[in-house]
């Protein structure tokens, strides 16, 4: 183990004499495969060029002082150390993501009201002496080196890292130059410059005359190679226009545009696009890429637009946050309150002229429409006492509809429709109304408590009726019974008189045929006397037919008059109580005894046989004094 050790060593120690030796003798250099020499040279024995120019510190000609040169990976002779000096600097490496910013040591100086020196071909600043030879200027430069291994001469050259740029989604970066021409009088932003590919070509922007301070164009997502000490980014959103709006752009950047509107139009100018001013065409939904120092885009909503006037509510778009519930006065003198709702709808061709003429939709709403509508109502509850405007609300409501509809159309606004929310009247005056309405329902309540009162007794009826109708059936029969009865009485007494009018006949008939008989028999009588018996049985027997029908017909017509007195009696009093009455009158016709003229009876105890026995004698003698005084 010693033995290797020694040999490593005498090795070493070799080399370094050899290195030493030739590096003496010979002024060799060996500049390895990481690294670059950077010369120094310490003096000039004899030539034009023994010292530096005023204000230089890099060498181009050989002059004493830092080499331009450098010395690539490799063997180099004839570098004594006495005359010359090799600093080994490892590359500059720029890694992904990353720039190197160059700034320049020496150079030419920057002209004034300039702060970047201007890009010159120098193989990315690796030749620091076509650099100086090309007319490089000292300082920050323009140009800049991207990601990669860069032999730079660190005697001339200092880089500094920094980010890539990169623009986020949805995201837009703002650009204000920090060189270039100065901005034309009257413009916040400069002219619109093409060519610099998205400000990553400084030294484009600069020649083609692009003026520093903000500018017109944006940058869009993506990653960028940008010289911050050129170009500053400031990230923003992009401009969202939601579905049912649309977008008025107001630009302040640009040249003076004729107006579009109009002499009748006088609120403001409304241009073109791409001049300054309102532009007359608006942005549709969607994301735009807007320089919001440069332009501004006003949100107009298309979409039917509710703005409340209550404490209470208020809806997403926040345009009625200031609106409160409407306090008015009556004509009696009473103030309450009042809720209000207007739905407007701003058509999109006409929300330019809106922009134009208020400047957003919070102006649209402070100026026009909260002063119209407080005050219509409030001029309008002067008109009437409360409880007038309460019972009205409907014809107010179309009023003040119809009033704000034509007021609203000489500022390019669709009145779509006025609602009258809650109405809130004074508390006495509101009780006072409550307990007129609850003595209004209780007369409801009690007259219909009496119509079901009603409703019950007809019921009730109904069903006693129901409960009768056995009874009624009962009489109802009794009644025909009773005319079926009349009616039997009336055909006998009918039987009986043609019963007789038959016999009468027949005894006539007979009566004749014994005469005509007896005449035959006694022809020899007298002829006188025969017809005398004649005509006296002719007469006796027309006298008893004409008897007969008399009789006939005079029981005919009692019967049926008597039948017909039957049927009213029965009508009119029932059948039940017209039985009771014939029972009755016959009792009373015929004095027919119902209780007894004298009734004895004993009385309770011993004495009451007695007093039986007593009445009974009593009884006898009576009626044997009234038979003796018959």
């Amino acid at each position: 183990m010693t033995t290797f050790i020694t040999v490593g060593i005498i090795l070493a120690l070799s080399l370094l004499f050899y290195k030493i030796t030739f590096r003496l003798f010979f002024g060799m250099v060996i500049v390895p495969e990481d690294r670059i020499g950077l010369i120094t040279k310490k003096f000039v024995l004899f030539g034009a060029h023994k010292s530096l120019p005023d204000g230089r510190i890099v060498a181009t000609e050989g002059e004493a002082g830092f080499q331009a040169h450098t010395l690539a990976p490799g063997l180099y002779w004839g570098l004594w150390p006495w005359q010359y000096s090799v600093d080994m600097a490892p590359f500059t490496i720029i890694p992904e993501g990353k720039i190197g910013l160059v700034l320049a040591k020496d150079g030419q100086g920057i002209p004034t009201g300039r702060i970047l020196a201007r890009h010159v071909a120098c193989d990315n600043f690796q030749d620091a002496s076509l650099f100086l030879n090309n007319g490089g200027q000292r300082g920050r430069q323009t140009g800049f080196i991207t990601a990669g291994s860069w032999r730079i001469n660190g005697h001339l050259f200092e880089v500094t890292l920094t980010d890539q740029l990169v623009i986020g989604e949805n995201r837009v970066g703002i650009v204000t130059t920090l060189d270039g021409e100065p901005l034309p009088d009257g413009q916040i932003a400069g002219r619109d410059v093409q060519g610099h590919n998205n400000f990553q070509d400084f030294d484009t922007f600069l020649l083609k005359g692009g003026n520093r301070g903000l500018q017109p164009q944006v940058i869009l997502a993506g990653s960028y190679y940008i010289n911050p000490w050129a170009v500053q980014i400031e990230e923003r959103y992009m401009t969202d226009v939601p579905i049912g709006n649309v977008g008025v752009v107001i630009s302040y950047i640009g040249d003076e545009g004729a107006d579009v509107t109009g002499v009748l139009f006088r609120h403001g100018n409304i241009v073109e696009k791409g001049y300054r001013g309102v532009w007359a065409e608006p942005l549709g939904p969607g994301k735009y890429p807007i320089n919001n120092y440069t332009m501004k885009v006003e949100l107009v909503p298309t979409t039917n637009l509710v703005l409340n006037w209550a404490n209470a509510r208020s809806e997403s778009h926040q345009l009625d946050k200031n609106l409160s519930t409407i306090t008015v006065r009556s004509r009696d003198g009473f103030p309450f309150n009042l809720d209000v709702s207007q739905i407007i709808h701003v058509p999109a061709n006409e929300a330019p002229k809106v922009i134009a003429r208020f400047g957003s939709m919070n102006n649209l709403v402070s100026q026009v429409l909260e002063p119209t509508i407080g005050n219509y109502f409030r001029n309008s509850a002067q008109d009437s006492d409360v409880i007038t405007f309460l019972t009205s609300r409907k014809e107010r409501q179309e009023a003040a509809r119809s009033h704000i509809r034509t007021v609203l159309e000489e500022y390019n606004v669709n009145a779509v429709d006025t609602l009258i929310g809650d109405i809130v009247p004074p508390e006495a005056l509101m009780k006072t109304l409550t307990d007129r309405k609850i003595a209004e329902e209780e007369q409801k309540t009690y007259q219909t408590q009496r119509m079901a009162q009603e409703q019950r007794q007809g019921m009730e009826k109904e069903t006693a009726i129901a409960d009768m109708q056995k009874e009624i059936v009962k009489a109802q029969q009794s009644v025909e019974i009773a005319q079926r009865t009349a009616d039997a009485a009336v055909k006998k007494a009918e039987g009986d008189a043609n019963s007789l009018r038959l016999s009468v006949q027949a005894e006539s008939e007979a009566t004749r045929l014994r005469a005509n008989a007896e005449s035959d028999a006694t022809k020899l009588r007298a002829g006188a006397q025969a017809e005398s018996t004649r005509l006296n049985a002719g007469a006796e027997a027309e006298r008893i037919a004409r008897t007969g029908n008399a009789e006939a017909e005079k029981i005919l017509a009692i019967g049926k008059s008597t039948a017909e007195a039957y049927q009213l009696q029965v009508a009119a009093m029932g059948g039940d109580n017209f039985t009771r009455y014939k029972i009755t009158e016959e009792i009373g016709r015929n004095n027919i005894k119902v209780i007894p003229e004298v009734l004895i009876g004993g009385g309770a105890g011993t004495e009451g046989p007695m007093s039986g026995l007593l009445g009974m004698k009593l009884m006898e003698m009576m009626d044997a004094d009234k038979q003796k005084n018959q």
